[in-house]
């Protein structure tokens, strides 16, 4: 039999990308195309030469579909690449909801702009992806169509984030893996752990990724006098992060915003401790002080304060390491939930022909 052909719209080199694209391949035999924005995002001249570039897309996009003649469009992102997808008219669409909203910055002047191709693409798409509860929520109040809607998580490859823990449980081992994006509040972090410095308490502080704050993050290491216990990796291969994190007890994450992060399951799944922003994305996920903990946004005091209490609390803390693993197992994984979504698509090819 024929393979089906899957037309992929986003940015293919992301993790979050690479586990959806997998998957399909894996699970449901699906050939995929790639097709993504090739002008960087980094600076004025280089953000107007990339919106020429998405005002002529359209066009490469129809090109692209006569050419390869997909039996589906998949994108992610409602206010980019999903409202090509729906623009495209090919049938069926299926559209991601990336981040809580999709609307960000949230005070950005363009949000109005954004909201009208955000809500083109909900009208048009035949299926829209919610990787969790706080994504169905803004479609809802959007006023989207719920019975197109698939509320589930892609998962994460639990034969790969095994939990396979050997941190020391007598020292705090704390690990970062966000993007040193200024939306990740890493100062926040470095600073909290400056703290526990100052408290004379031990510990070692991993920061995995790369971004435009690293070289301001190494300073401030240095200026609050930890840079000897913090390590800065860089971007890492996917396939190494298993690793870092099973060496690692405590998973920290402080973003102002959050949708569904795979890096908080990946941590949870490795038997990582989660502290993490008290935010709506993680409060579908996290219960403070029972599997994990909650703290208020660019609240240094806080932060230190609940990573030492998290520290000095063993039994709980072990507890709710081994609670967490059970959630993952059951709800984010990989293996289950993409096999749910390839058959999904192919239902959805099968009804349009």
């Amino acid at each position: 039999m024929k393979k089906r052909k899957i037309l992929f719209l986003g940015e293919s080199y992301r993790a979050d990308a690479i586990t959806w694209i997998n998957g399909l391949k894996e699970f449901g035999d699906f050939e995929i195309i790639n097709w993504e924005l090739q002008t960087p995002n980094n600076s004025l001249l280089s953000r107007i030469l990339r919106t020429l570039e998405f005002g002529f897309a359209p066009f490469t996009i129809q090109k692209i579909i006569r050419q390869q003649k997909p039996d589906m469009i998949i994108a992610e992102r409602t206010t980019s690449y999903g409202f090509l997808a729906a623009l495209s008219g090919l049938k069926p669409s299926t559209i991601a909801q990336q981040g809580k909203t999709d609307l960000w910055p949230e005070n950005s002047i363009s949000i109005p702009f954004k909201k009208i191709l955000q809500n083109y693409a909900f009208r048009k798409a035949t299926l829209i992806h919610a990787w969790g509860p706080i994504m169905a929520e803004h479609m809802k109040n959007s006023k989207v169509d719920m019975s197109k809607v698939l509320v589930i998580p892609k998962g994460i490859d639990l034969n790969q984030f095994e939990n396979k823990n050997t941190a020391n449980p007598d020292k705090i081992h704390a690990i970062v893996t966000r993007s040193l994006l200024p939306e990740y509040r890493h100062e926040i972090i470095l600073k909290a752990f400056g703290i526990l410095h100052q408290k004379g308490i031990d510990f070692s502080l991993t920061i995995v990724g790369d971004g435009i704050r690293l070289e301001y993050l190494k300073d401030l290491a240095k200026k609050i006098q930890i840079e000897n216990k913090v390590i800065f990796t860089g971007r890492i291969p996917n396939t190494e992060l298993p690793e870092q994190l099973q060496k690692s007890n405590f998973y920290i994450s402080t973003p102002i915003t959050e949708g569904v992060s795979a890096s908080l399951f990946e941590a949870m799944a490795c038997g990582c401790y989660p502290i993490v922003s008290d935010i709506p994305g993680n409060q579908s996920w996290i219960h403070h002080r029972e599997n994990g903990q909650l703290i208020t946004v660019d609240d240094i005091e806080m932060l230190a304060n609940e990573i030492l209490w998290a520290f000095e609390n063993e039994a709980i803390r072990n507890e709710a390491i081994t609670n967490n693993r059970k959630f993952i197992e059951k709800h984010v994984d990989y293996r289950i939930n993409m096999k749910i979504i390839a058959h999904k698509y192919h239902e959805l090819i099968n009804n349009t022909i």
